[in-house]
């Protein structure tokens, strides 16, 4: 029985790749420093602002007023009206 290669067999089809020259080695000093900076950075970005809070509670105040004075006014025009 005889069999048939599709190529020759000493022709390499691909190119060769060239070995690894650079080591992979640890991460650096300064590489981790900018990691933890960034990491920092995004962390600080995102915290609840306080002013916004702030803003919040003198809404709430203000719609608290609004609303006590809605209501001394709506006393005030049932007391003033002829009873039926």
């Amino acid at each position: 029985m005889s069999t048939t290669l599709s190529a020759p067999r000493g022709r390499v089809s691909h190119p060769a790749h060239p070995p690894n020259t650079r080591s992979v080695g640890r991460v650096g000093l300064v590489d981790r420093l900018a990691l933890r900076l960034g990491i920092a950075l995004v962390a600080w970005s995102r915290r609840p602002r306080v002013l916004d809070e702030r803003d919040d509670r003198a809404h709430r105040a203000q719609n608290a007023l609004d609303t006590e004075r809605r209501e001394r006014d709506m006393l005030r025009m049932l007391a003033l009206l002829p009873p039926r």
